[in-house]
C-alpha cells in the first residue's frame, strides 16, 4: 500500500525534539511495516490543533491533491488523531488514516512472537480501541439525538461493541496471568541458579539485538529499522573472569509511546526489573542521541529500575561516525570514566565493555594457599579453569597452589572433595 507521513509541528505543543527528527523517526517507524510504500512525507506547520480536522481547511486541500497524484491509501499521521477527526479526514481525503499510537500498535502487532508477546499486542490494541469506540460513538450519539432518536440503534449498538472488547479484555488478562506465572516460575528457577542476569536496554534501533548478537552468537533480529525486537530473548554468556551470567535483550523505548503501551508491555520489562546489572546502549551516532537517553531514563524512572540496579552506559555505533567525531566521543566517555565506546557491528571496544561487567558483577575476592596431592589432578584443573590460580609451587609430594577466589567458588571447590 502507498502511504505518506505526516509530522504536525503544532506552536502551541512544541516539544524539545525537532520536528525534523521526529519526522525521520516517523517514517522509520513507516518503514518497520512490512508491504507499506512510503512515497511522502511531509511537517506540517500548525499554530494549534483544529478540534474537528486537525489542520486547516486550505492545508487538507493541498494534501488532499498530493493524496490524489500520489495515489495514496494510507495517511500516517506523527501524533495523537481524535477519533472525530480521524473519521473527518478519511471522509476528506478518501483513504485510510493512523495516528503514532494506531501505527505502533501495528508494529507490535507484527513483531510480537511469543504468546505474552501476542497477547499483550491484542491488549494494548482492545484498549485503544474501546476509547476510540466510546468517543466515537458519544459524538454520532449527540448529532442522532438532533434526529429525535431516544435510546435508538447507536446507543444499542455502542454498548454491545463495549460489552464485546470488554469480554475479550477480560479473557485475554485471564490467559496472560497463566503466562505470567509461567515466567515468574522460570524467573525462580533462574533464580536457584546462581546466574546474574544482565539486561540490554535503549532507545528502539541502539544497535542492541546486534550487540546481543555479537556477545551470545545468538540469531536475534537485528535489522536496521525500529521495534525489530518486542519480546525478551535470554543467552547464557560467560565473562573474561570466567564468571556466567545471563543476558537479555529486551524491547528498544521510544518517545511518546503510548500509555497503554507502557502498562502492556511493563510484563516484557519484567527482566530489567530483575537484573544485576543494566547496560544501556545509547546510538551515539544519532544526532539525538542525547534527548534519547532522557526517555530511556524516563522510562527506567517510571518502572521503578532506576534505584535497584548499577548500571553502564554503552556508546554504541561508532563505526558510523567520521573520524573527528568519534575521537571526541571517545575522549568524552574517557573523562566520564564510567562510559564504554562500541561498534556492536565490528566488535570495537566489546572485550573493555565485557571486563567493566566482570568487575561490576564481581562478589569480593580473598586470597588462600591451597595444599593439593598431585594424584588431586581434577580440582587442580577446575581451579585453573576458574582462572584462580595466581602462582603454584611444586613440591615433593604436593602442589602449593595460591588463589584468589569469590566464597561461591571457595566451597565449589570443597563441594568437590566431598564427592
Amino acid at each position: 500500500m502507498r502511504a505518506i507521513v505526516l509530522h504536525p509541528d503544532i506552536q502551541s505543543d512544541r516539544t524539545r525534539r525537532g520536528p525534523d527528527h521526529a519526522l525521520a523517526e516517523a517514517v522509520a517507524l513507516a518503514a518497520a511495516l512490512p508491504d507499506l510504500e512510503i512515497v511522502g512525507s511531509d511537517i506540517v506547520r500548525l499554530p494549534r490543533a483544529q478540534p474537528g480536522l486537525l489542520f486547516g481547511t486550505g492545508k487538507i486541500d493541498e494534501i488532499g491533491a498530493w493524496i490524489e497524484a500520489e495515489h495514496v491509501g494510507l495517511v500516517l499521521i506523527d501524533g495523537p488523531v481524535t477519533p472525530v477527526q480521524q473519521r473527518n479526514l478519511e471522509k476528506e481525503w478518501g483513504c485510510k488514516l493512523l495516528d503514532r499510537t494506531g501505527l505502533i500498535l501495528e508494529i507490535f502487532a507484527d513483531r510480537a512472537a511469543t504468546r505474552e508477546g501476542v497477547l499483550q499486542v491484542e491488549l494494548a490494541a482492545l484498549s485503544y480501541q474501546r476509547t476510540r469506540l466510546v468517543r466515537a460513538w458519544t459524538h454520532l450519539e449527540r448529532q442522532r439525538g438532533g434526529l429525535g432518536f431516544v435510546g435508538g440503534p447507536g446507543e444499542t449498538q455502542i454498548e454491545a461493541d463495549r460489552r464485546a472488547i470488554d469480554e475479550a479484555v477480560t479473557r485475554i488478562r485471564r490467559q496472560l496471568q497463566k503466562v505470567v506465572k509461567t515466567r515468574a516460575l522460570h524467573r525462580s528457577a533462574r533464580k536457584k541458579v546462581p546466574y546474574p542476569v544482565v539486561a540490554l536496554v535503549g532507545y528502539t534501533n541502539a544497535g542492541k539485538s546486534t550487540l546481543f548478537n555479537r556477545l551470545t552468537g545468538a540469531e536475534v533480529m537485528a535489522k536496521d529499522m525500529l521495534f525489530a525486537t518486542l519480546d525478551p530473548t535470554m543467552r547464557l554468556v560467560t565473562l573474561p573472569d570466567k564468571t556466567d551470567v545471563i543476558l537479555s535483550d529486551t524491547v528498544g523505548f521510544i518517545s511518546d509511546l503510548p500509555t497503554q503501551l507502557v502498562a502492556a508491555f511493563r510484563a516484557t520489562l519484567e527482566e530489567v526489573l530483575d537484573a544485576d546489572l543494566i547496560l544501556h546502549v545509547r546510538d551515539i551516532s544519532h544526532p539525538e542521541t542525547v534527548e534519547q537517553a532522557e526517555d530511556v531514563g524516563a522510562i527506567l524512572r517510571d518502572l521503578g529500575v532506576a534505584e535497584t540496579a548499577p548500571l553502564i552506559e554503552v556508546w554504541n555505533k561508532l563505526d558510523q561516525l567520521p573520524e573527528e567525531a568519534r575521537a571526541a566521543r571517545m575522549n568524552e566517555a574517557t573523562r566520564h570514566g564510567d562510559i564504554f565506546t562500541t561498534s556492536a557491528l565490528t566488535g570495537e571496544g566489546l572485550d573493555t565493555v565485557l571486563t567493566a561487567v566482570s568487575e561490576t558483577l564481581s562478589p569480593p575476592r580473598h586470597s588462600e594457599v591451597l595444599l593439593l596431592p598431585h594424584s588431586d589432578g581434577r580440582r587442580r584443573a577446575w581451579l585453573f579453569e576458574q582462572g584462580v590460580v595466581e602462582g603454584e609451587t611444586q613440591q615433593e609430594d604436593h602442589a602449593r597452589l595460591e588463589v584468589r577466589w569469590t566464597d561461591r567458588q571457595a566451597k565449589a571447590f570443597r563441594a568437590m572433595a566431598a564427592s
